[in-house]
């Protein structure tokens, strides 16, 4: 009943008014409004259940419903509300039920007693008109009373948003990033520009920033319209990984997504071209638009990596014939003739790439092209895309490595960074790990903040699957021809007994993953088939919570991350997040729902977009250390540093017991497991198979139907993501 309206009701009484304090709010959606409450009304002995839309209710409110009774055949008898009127509570234990409801961040119900106790009625008055008798109560200082001051204007001006895009038709659930974003003048920013909301607003799209549009009177075939509806498809397209669309193809999907004319958004692009809004350049022949940000990153990476290749390296000539043999009686490792090849590329070159596979000697090679050049004294800098990724180089290597952001110094107050082409990095060579991960932009932002003397050494396995950001980077690097390149295909003898490395190997070149026999006890990989996804989503379960923690002594929370192909369906993350949460921390306390999630400590958690001011990005996991239900703070472990966030910054999580193979790039997890099924057709493709099986470093365990393992392992789709980089980089005359 919570998901809709109540079903097979019938009319039990006429058109009434009610009025009462609800004392429960048994389920509210953010999206529609549809609350069922629990409200107690005068003269009556049992609590009333309310069903009704309302943009937000909170206990301790006064509601007025105005509607009729009716007995919905499973939850019985109801008060139905066409219209749901709320007014402030006026009583003084609906005042300090309103107030503890968590609704103001500073008052939770320790401090809501405190404050009807000694304000009485006049608590909101106070709050509002008169905060600095806030510290008459013990333990409310002057910054906690500007917390709650604040805290209380922010949830008046979030109401108010919340009533007027209701009224608009429009979940309210973004209320909150609203005001954040355009602070008091919310409600007239938005009537102002409402399209704006899709690009500045986390979470709201295009089909709800036009819904505000259309009732606030802009017509259907307006230019600011189509206007909003061609930025809309590249936004879509870049969100997609790439850096372009074909004219053609952006104006029909606009003209198809406004329903309107094609003439209308063909000439919305002929504007936007004209004003700067798009960037129109010829990919292979084919006219396409770019959005301005994304063509300039692309012809800046082409200018940077042109500049940075001119020259001699800082550390001059060596003799590699030479330095090799006195690395590896240092090192005391042994390497390959490809290997050795590798590393006399890049002591020579002031740019290259090191491309390969797990188990072929990346990090062998990384670690003798330091050492080679740490005894010439050069300045060495090495990071990755992410923390994880960041932290494992520092551990193959010995060496610190820092995430891209922290060596660039990220700046939240300019929201850019300080190292760059005026502020540039003190390197001789610079290593970036995991440049599969790294996407247009930032490859931009970083390569600018390297000086024309240093090198650059780019480490990365091609054949995963590429950034979750706009581009194609590591790979139009490699095409392009224009950059020394060594790719590792040999898989070195300690690696060969690892089933995971042999099995990524064999699934890299088409191959299906050998089976593991009952008695091999002793493997890293199995591949276990079952008969429809209802068998695999059964033998997931048994294997995550019974068969491989009894096994294998790992933990199903800390050390085994499922990794599926799709958000959506039975097997998505989604559905397999909730179930797992049951199963695995039921009964942790105090909970927060915020944004279709419930979140309690010990929760693991993922966040989902990258937030540059906490230093916390898309793909990085925590666990939830604890919740401040008197704060309405939530407290996130990633990896031993604790970080902060709001209730209503919780969009920006969603939990990870289960996450999709994509945001699992640059981590590694103890133990994998896998779920295909064929209803994952549209996903099922070899380098997202082959990223999934790489992610394990103790175990993989895949539990697929035998269909959707052959459909991953042969596919091999023709969607190279639109860019124009490696075309830029061949060209020497490409505009800087």
């Amino acid at each position: 009943m919570a998901s809709g309206e109540p079903p097979d009701e019938r009319k039990s009484g006429g058109p009434v008014t009610l009025e009462g304090r609800v004392e429960r709010v048994t389920f509210h959606n953010e999206a529609t409004g549809f609350s069922v409450l629990r409200v107690k009304a005068p003269g009556r002995g049992e609590l009333a259940t309310i069903v009704g839309t309302i943009a937000v209710v909170h206990p301790g409110e006064q509601v007025q419903p105005q509607g009729g009774c009716v007995i919905d055949r499973t939850h019985g008898l109801q008060f139905k509300a066409d219209v749901l009127r709320v007014i402030p509570p006026s009583t003084l234990e609906g005042i300090e039920k309103y107030l503890s409801s968590g609704l103001v961040r500073g008052i939770g119900p320790h401090f809501a007693r405190k404050l009807v106790a000694t304000f009485g009625r006049e608590v909101f008055h106070v709050i509002e008109h008169e905060p600095e008798r806030l510290t008459e109560l013990a333990g409310i200082g002057t910054g906690r009373k500007k917390q709650i001051a604040y805290a209380w204007a922010e949830h008046m001006v979030v109401r108010d948003i919340m009533v007027f895009l209701q009224s608009h038709g429009v979940g309210t659930a973004r209320a909150l990033r609203i005001f954040k974003t355009y602070g008091h003048q919310s409600v007239e920013r938005v009537r102002a520009n409402p399209y704006r909301l899709a690009l500045d607003i986390l979470g709201i799209g295009f089909p709800t920033a036009d819904s505000i549009a259309r009732q606030l009177g802009v017509p259907k075939d307006s230019p600011a319209r189509a206007d909003a509806g061609v930025r809309h498809i590249l936004q879509q397209l870049a969100e997609q990984g790439h850096c372009a669309g074909r004219v053609c193809d952006v104006a029909i999907s606009a003209a198809e997504l406004l329903d309107v004319d094609r003439s209308v958004t063909e000439r919305a692009i002929d504007t936007d071209v004209k004003q700067a809004k798009l960037v129109r350049e010829a990919v292979d022949g084919e006219p396409c638009l770019f959005l301005p940000a994304l063509h300039h990153a692309e012809a800046d990476v082409a200018s940077q990596l042109r500049r940075l290749s001119k020259g001699e390296a800082p550390w001059g000539r060596i003799d590699s014939r030479k330095a090799i043999p006195w690395a590896e009686a240092r090192t005391q490792l042994s390497l390959s003739s490809s290997q050795r090849s590798a590393v006399a590329l890049a002591v020579q070159s002031k740019v290259a790439v090191i491309t390969g596979g797990p188990g072929v000697g990346k990090t062998t090679v990384v670690n003798t092209i330091l050492a080679i050049l740490g005894a010439k004294g050069a300045e060495l800098f090495l990071c990755a895309p992410t923390g994880r990724a960041a932290k494992r180089l520092s551990q193959s290597t010995g060496m610190q490595a820092r995430t891209i952001h922290r060596l660039l110094e990220f700046d939240p107050k300019s929201f850019d960074f300080k190292r760059n082409a005026e502020r540039p990095l003190e390197a001789d060579l610079l290593v970036v790990d995991e440049v599969s991960m790294v996407d247009i932009t930032l490859m931009s932002k970083l390569l600018r903040a390297v000086p024309s003397q240093a090198a650059l050494l780019l480490v990365g396995d091609v054949d995963q699957l590429p950034s979750v950001g706009p581009g194609a980077v590591l790979g139009d690097i490699i095409d392009c021809g224009a950059v020394p390149v060594v790719r590792l295909t040999e898989i070195f003898r300690q690696a060969e007994s690892s089933r995971i490395v042999v099995n990524a190997h064999r699934i890299n070149q088409g191959l299906m993953p050998e089976r593991t026999a009952a008695s091999e006890s002793t493997r890293d990989f199995y591949f276990t088939t079952a008969d429809g996804p209802e068998a695999v989503h059964r033998k997931l379960m048994q294997l995550l919570t019974e068969r491989i923690p009894r096994r294998f002594g790992l933990d199903p929370v800390r050390d085994i991350q499922v990794l599926t192909p799709m958000n959506r369906g039975g097997l998505g993350a989604h559905a397999l997040n909730l179930e797992l949460q049951q199963r695995l921390n039921p009964d942790s306390a105090p909970r927060v729902n915020r944004f279709g999630w419930s979140y309690a400590p010990g929760d693991k958690v993922i966040q989902t977009t990258n937030n540059y001011d906490k230093e916390v990005f898309n793909g990085d996991i925590g666990r939830i250390a604890r919740v401040d239900p008197e704060e309405s703070l939530v407290y996130i472990d990633y990896d031993g540093r604790e970080v902060t966030y709001e209730a209503g910054e919780l969009d920006e999580l969603s939990l990870a017991y289960a996450t999709t193979v994509h945001k699992s790039q640059g981590s590694e997890y103890p133990a994998v497991l896998i779920p295909l099924a064929a209803q994952h057709y549209m996903l099922l493709q070899r380098n997202l198979l082959y990223t999934a099986v790489t992610r394990g470093k103790q175990l993989v365990v895949v539990v697929a139907e035998p269909k959707a393992m052959a459909m991953a392992v042969r596919n091999v789709r023709a969607n190279r993501r639109l860019t124009n980089l490696r075309n830029r980089l061949r060209d020497e005359k490409a505009d800087p």
